[in-house]
């Protein structure tokens, strides 16, 4: 079992739902790429007002596994674990939990590959990240 270090809250706001009133299954990306973003700024990666095309990173693989609905007015929290680098890209273990009960609601694996936008190619993570990942998360 991944053990998840950083967590960040969110709102189930009721446009995230479906019409079978529980979170449509494609808001899941939409938290765990929150979460993403916040773990990046916790760790010092970029700050908040640096632009997307700065931040160099992009979505090469996604898989979630759904394993409870999520209704409006649950709280709950994602969690993020970067849990291998490679040369140019990052796995990223995922998860949604009841953040009052811990109980796991969802989870999924997500590749990002360091992305130059400027000129159109992957690039080596810098070594400034892979050492402040390496850091936070223990590898």
């Amino acid at each position: 079992m991944t053990t998840f270090k950083f967590f960040h809250p969110v709102e189930v706001r009721y446009g995230d739902l479906d019409p079978q009133g529980h979170v449509n299954n494609a808001k899941h990306l939409t938290f765990f790429e929150q979460a993403r973003i916040a773990y990046m700024i916790e760790l010092g990666l970029f700050t908040k007002d640096q632009s997307f095309m700065e931040i160099g990173v992009i979505l090469a693989d996604i898989h979630i596994i759904y394993l409870e609905p999520i209704y409006f007015g649950e709280y709950i929290k994602v969690g993020v674990h970067a849990q291998k680098l490679g040369t140019k890209s990052m796995t990223w273990a995922q998860n949604i939990v009841d953040a009052k009960t811990g109980k796991e609601l969802a989870k999924g694996e997500v590749v990002m590959v360091k992305y130059d936008y400027s000129q159109a190619k992957t690039i080596n993570i810098p070594h400034e990240w892979r050492e402040k990942i390496k850091q936070f998360e223990g590898l």
